[in-house]
């Protein structure tokens, strides 16, 4: 039995990585997607197209960008004319920049917090009244084990997934008597293209091989010295979508490899 069956899902950032993954794996439980992101426009249409022949669902995209809260608000209404409702809202959509404090360039702090964090905000703010309104709605927002802990020269980032936390708890509490849950994952080091981008500027950084930054660098924290999966990242956000996850609410659901278990 699939466990999303009928239900209407925005997920941000699904043009590739862990929300694509997202999206498909909801697509297979049955729920009707609206896909989000940039990337070659014949690419983006063919995973479109796959989902829904594959999967037999309603599945469309919206080219929102995440910095700009009246796209995101059009990527909201666009999902509820297109698909009837928004039951499920994945706030996945990301950016990184590596720098000290005190070189972090000052766009680059505004961006990072303006599409990690603010953007779940905006895409909070116009899904609610909905949800509460039929008495149901998920979000599951993406923080990270950065959430949770620092890492040097990530402060951005780490930054904006503080805030993530809070926002979700925030938003559980409010919600909470209306029948919308509100959760977020904490992954450790996930292999998308954002952690093989800082893979590849520490490898040429340091004049050492993308095998050994991985191992020394990346997945030092890890107690399983192993990357997360996307495939573990998307059952986690399968199960707090579903009817099983019906008493969880402003809950950190940390898969790290054992990160932050140090």
């Amino acid at each position: 039995m699939t466990q999303l069956k009928g239900r209407n899902a925005v997920i941000t950032g699904s043009t590739s990585g862990l929300g694509r993954a997202i999206a498909e794996a909801y697509a297979r439980e049955g729920a009707n997607v609206m896909l989000n992101g940039f990337g070659d426009a014949a690419e983006v249409e063919a995973l479109r197209a796959r989902l829904a022949g594959e999967c037999g669902v309603r599945a469309e995209f919206h080219p929102a960008d995440m910095a700009k809260p009246a796209e995101i608000e059009d990527l909201i209404r666009t999902a509820e004319r297109q698909l009837g409702s928004v039951d499920i809202l994945v706030n996945n959509a990301g950016i990184q920049h590596v720098s000290p404090i005190e070189t972090f360039p000052a766009e680059r702090w505004d961006a990072i917090i303006a599409i990690n964090l603010t953007a779940l905000f905006h895409t909070t703010r116009c899904v609610l009244p909905g949800m509460k309104r039929r008495g149901f709605g998920r979000i599951v927002n993406m923080a990270s084990a950065h959430g949770l802990i620092a890492s040097p020269n990530k402060s951005a980032y780490v930054a904006a997934k503080h805030g993530v936390i809070g926002l979700t708890k925030a938003t559980a509490v409010e919600a909470g008597e209306s029948g919308v849950r509100a959760n977020c994952i904490c992954p450790g080091f996930v292999l998308t293209p954002l952690v093989q981008k800082q893979i590849d500027d520490l490898a040429a950084q340091h004049g050492i091989s993308k095998e050994q930054v991985a191992r020394d660098y990346i997945l030092a924290p890890h107690a399983t010295r192993s990357f997360v999966k996307v495939e573990e990242i998307a059952a986690a956000a399968v199960f707090l979508a579903s009817e099983s996850a019906a008493s969880i609410t402003g809950a950190s659901l940390v898969i790290d490899g054992g990160w932050t278990a140090r």
